[in-house]
Formats: structure tokens, C-alpha cells, sequence
């Protein structure tokens, strides 16, 4: 056997400085790691892996992805594969049954499926000429750009008359706006550690685009830059600063896409830039001022179209603080339900995580049309209403596929090993029908069609992640609802491109990410014709 870090291709070389260090933040392959895969460690966030194991295959392993994916199930139905149902342990005592409180019973029956007539997809048909500059301003328009510069001016008045006046300040107007976000957005393709390294001589300038404004011009609109200027004698809520940009982006999203009817509850890869965590020193981390807001998704997942965006202040230590937030399911279950407060009556499945799984959750979705999936985590979890016998681990030993089962009206509590017990919750699938979880060595591991169906659309989540959280704004202010903006307008960013791949305009410029940005930045900035195509 070849030694691990032996030779081979070139794609099995070490990985580049910007790649290791986003190893660090490495998505799990459901499928494989989480599943047992990558060793006893399984206790951990079932959306990301840090561990080395799972490093260490993402990197042995690459050339087995591509046909990996074309094994790995994409969205399952309700009807699973056939297949032998693997031999589970033996009935309950009829002691231990008759001690199980709460209806829940081993008698199983099958679930009907879904049903789901809504269209997914985007809402309008983007012309064969349409630019970036078009997508993204579905959700940005120029109303809410002429905003940005009204508040700005008003901002930058009201700070002169407090402070006193600034001679070197002109009106900002709407073409230095946009010029503006594009050298923003340009620090999410060339990664660097300031934005104003493009007016410098270093190795991140970038002589082609900082001609177009100078630096001190720059400097004067970022620090006067504003999206509400004053709070008004009404408002109290933190984020007054941001929140009228965060209602029109919401706005965009709805109107301009239809989800399917699978979706991931999820917080995305928003951690800091990975070239700076590669190269600083744990004393330098240490300092870095940490986010004071948790920002969390409801993601489509079979696009991965991010359909909703709550963001959680951490405002104190009190009940509503993001340390609460951690640590109580029962906050987890409010952002949840700030998430999924426009998806009632549409037969959505949801796919959730340990922090948000629980049966009162699950069942108030359920009254309102939503249908979840989740992982259960002991530690994690709420747990209240779950029967205990199937929170703890068998005595006996487990082979891996078996699993036990009990239900309580439609909803399926599934406790399922593979090299570890993994528990499932879920009113979305059968607990009849049966599923497969694949392998890299083309071994076939039997399982409830939930569990199957968790893999494969967490398993996409985890790609989109790897591949788009690269491409966030590099800027890293000071001001917490600046770093809410910047956040906001990356995935706005991303969005606009998912609707890019999916329309007729790709069939004839087929940019990439990286492409789909540059041209984004060369728009605003005006080196690019971006007369009106719709």
C-alpha cells in the first residue's frame, strides 16, 4: 500500500498555502465522514470537519471524487432502492416497552410521500445578452444604490457639523457608489489583506482598476459610507443600520427564485480569511476581534440558492445573546422558525442540524406544512419527548447498517451505526422504505431513506460551501453591521451567479465564479459596457 503522502499525479501533491489553510474548514462528505468514516470523532458539527482524518482523505483521495459523485445519490424521493433490510436487534422487552411513555411504539407503517406542485427555479427569463451586472442587480437594484448615496451624504453632513467640516469631502454620487462596491467585491477574487492594497505597489495592487478612483476618494466614502444614517426615536433594534438593505435583498430573493422542495437550515462558511489564519501566529488569532452576530441560511439544496438569511446580535449576555444561542435549543428553534416563516403550507422538506433537531420543533413545522430531517445529538439537542431507550447506546454489539426504529404518529426516531450510533428525527420520509449510503470503495451500507436522503442533500450543502465561501468579501471592518453588509452583498453575489449558470446566458459566455466577479468589478467600476439588457 502506498504510503500516505507518497507519490502519484499532480493532483495528489501537496495542497497550495490558500488550500491548506481552507482545509482547515474542510466540508464533511456526509456520506462518508460523518457516517463513521473519519473515526470515533463524531460528536462534532455535522456540516463541517476540522479533524485530520478528514483532511487527510480530502487530500489522498481527490482524483476518486468525480467518480464518487456520479455514485453518490442525489435527491432521493420517497420511494428508496430496494434492497435486504439489515438485521436489526431483536423486539424489546415487553418490560422496557410498556415503561416508554410518550405513544411512541416499534410498530412501524408506511408514510405517504409529499407531494409538491410548486415549480422551482428562477422567476424570470434573463436575455442571451444579460451581464453579471444584470443578476446582481436583482437584488441590489439602483434605487437601493441611490439610498446608499443619500444616506451617505446626509451621514458624512450631519459628522461635519458635529466635528467639523472637511474640506477634502465632496457628494458622493452614484457612479462612485458603484465604483465603490466594486473594489469591495474585487477583494473577494484576489484575496489580500486590505483593500487598499490595490492602489498599492505590493504584490495585491492592481494598476488596472485603481486609476479609476484614487485612494483618498476611496478613503473619504468608506469612512462616511452609510446605509441608514440616524436611528430614528422608534427604533431599537441593533441592526437598524442594516436592516432596510437586509428586507430589499430578502425581497430580491423571493421574487427571483423559487426553491425546491428540499432545504438545509445551516450557518455558512463565514470564518476568517484563510490565507490570514495560515500565516498569523495564535497570539495574532487570538486578538482578532471575533464576529459579534451569528448569521444563519435557509439554503435550497439542490442549487444551493441561499433562499433566507437571519442574522442573531450578539447584544450582551442575556437570554437572547449568541452565547445563549450556543448553548440552547430552544434559541436555535426560534432562528429556525424566523427561517421558515415564509415556507408554511408548501410541503418543504427542511434538513437540520444537532442544535436545531427537536420533536416540539419538528411538530409545529409540521402543523404548518413543513416537514423536517434532522441529526440527534444528546449533547446537542432538545431531546424532551424522545424515549430514552433510544438515546443510549445497545450493550449488545452493532454491525454496521443495523438500526432500530420507533414511531409516534409520523414521525420516525431512527437510531442507525456505522462505526458509531447516529440518530435521526424525521416526519419526511417513511421509515419503511429503504436506502444506501455509498462508499469510496464502492461498499454499500444499508439505512432508512432518511438517512440516505440527509447524505446526499447535506453532502451538496457541504460543496457549495467549500467551493463559494472562498469567494466572500475579504474586508473586515470594525463595525458590526458593516460586516453584516459585506457578508450580505457576498452571498447576493453568489446568488446572482447560481441564477447566471441557469439561465440561456451562460450557454454563451460560460464564465466560472471567478470570471462571473471580475466581470461584476469591471461594471461597476465602468470598464465595461453595461447598457440595459432587459
Amino acid at each position: 500500500m502506498m504510503a500516505e503522502g507518497g507519490g502519484g499525479p499532480a493532483r495528489r501533491k501537496a495542497l497550495s498555502l490558500l488550500e491548506a489553510a481552507r482545509s482547515r474548514y474542510e466540508s464533511l462528505q456526509i456520506s462518508d465522514d460523518v457516517f463513521g468514516e473519519s473515526g470515533q470523532d463524531s460528536s462534532g458539527n455535522p456540516f463541517y470537519s476540522t479533524s485530520a482524518d478528514s483532511r487527510s482523505a480530502a487530500s489522498s483521495q481527490e482524483e476518486d471524487d468525480d467518480e464518487e459523485d456520479e455514485r453518490r445519490p442525489e435527491a432521493p424521493g420517497p420511494r428508496g432502492r430496494g434492497g435486504a433490510v439489515p438485521d436489526g436487534p431483536g423486539p424489546m422487552e415487553e418490560e422496557e416497552e410498556e415503561a416508554e411513555k410518550g405513544g411512541w411504539t416499534q410498530s412501524l407503517r408506511d408514510v405517504p410521500p409529499l407531494h409538491f406542485k410548486d415549480s422551482s427555479g428562477p422567476t424570470r427569463k434573463m436575455p442571451l445578452t444579460a451581464s453579471a451586472m444584470d443578476f446582481f442587480q436583482l437584488f441590489v437594484p439602483d434605487n437601493v444604490l441611490k439610498n446608499m448615496v443619500v444616506q451617505t451624504n446626509m451621514y458624512a453632513k450631519k459628522y461635519q457639523e458635529r466635528f467639523g467640516s472637511d474640506d477634502a469631502w465632496i457628494d458622493v454620487t452614484l457612479t462612485e457608489m458603484k465604483a465603490f462596491l466594486g473594489y469591495m467585491i474585487s477583494t473577494s477574487i484576489h484575496h489580500c489583506e486590505s483593500v487598499l492594497s490595490i492602489w498599492s505597489s505590493g504584490f495585491y495592487s492592481n494598476k488596472s482598476i485603481a486609476l479609476i478612483m484614487t485612494q483618498s476618494r476611496f478613503e473619504k466614502i468608506l469612512k462616511y459610507f452609510h446605509i441608514v444614517a440616524f436611528r430614528s426615536s422608534q427604533t431599537s433594534h441593533g441592526l437598524y443600520k442594516i436592516q432596510p438593505f437586509l428586507d430589499s435583498l430578502q425581497n430580491g430573493f423571493d421574487s427571483a427564485f423559487r426553491p425546491s422542495q428540499t432545504q438545509v437550515l445551516h450557518e455558512p462558511l463565514i470564518d476568517e480569511d484563510p490565507v490570514f489564519i495560515a500565516t498569523c501566529t495564535e497570539r495574532e488569532l487570538r486578538k482578532r476581534k471575533k464576529r459579534k452576530f451569528s448569521l444563519w441560511v435557509r439554503q435550497c439544496s439542490s442549487t444551493g440558492f441561499i433562499c433566507q438569511i437571519y442574522v442573531h446580535l450578539k447584544e450582551g449576555s442575556g437570554a437572547d445573546g449568541l452565547d445563549a444561542l450556543k448553548n440552547k435549543p430552544q434559541l436555535h428553534s426560534m432562528v429556525a422558525k424566523s427561517l421558515c416563516q415564509n415556507a408554511s403550507g408548501k410541503n418543504y422538506i427542511v434538513f437540520t442540524g444537532p442544535s436545531i433537531t427537536s420533536l416540539n420543533l419538528f411538530e409545529e413545522f409540521e402543523k404548518q406544512g413543513i416537514y423536517c430531517c434532522g441529526l440527534l445529538s444528546a449533547r446537542k439537542s432538545d431531546c424532551t419527548g424522545l424515549p430514552p431507550s433510544m438515546l443510549n447506546n445497545p450493550e449488545t454489539p452493532q454491525s454496521r447498517g443495523q438500526y432500530r426504529i420507533k414511531m409516534k404518529g409520523n414521525m420516525s426516531l431512527i437510531c442507525w451505526y456505522n462505526k458509531g450510533h447516529f440518530r435521526f428525527l424525521t416526519n419526511a420520509y417513511s421509515p419503511v422504505q429503504q436506502g444506501v449510503i455509498i462508499k469510496r470503495k464502492s461498499r454499500e451500507i444499508p439505512c432508512p431513506l432518511a438517512v440516505e436522503a440527509f447524505a446526499a442533500h447535506l453532502s451538496y450543502i457541504c460543496k457549495y460551501d467549500d467551493k463559494y465561501s472562498k469567494y466572500f468579501i475579504s474586508h473586515k471592518p470594525n463595525k458590526t453591521w458593516q460586516q453584516v453588509f459585506w457578508f450580505a452583498i457576498s452571498i447576493a453575489i453568489n446568488n446572482a451567479y447560481i441564477l447566471y449558470k441557469m439561465s440561456e446566458a451562460y450557454h454563451v459566455t460560460r464564465y466560472s465564479r471567478a470570471q462571473f466577479g471580475e466581470r461584476l468589478v469591471k461594471e461597476l467600476l465602468g470598464l465595461e459596457d453595461t447598457s440595459p439588457s432587459h
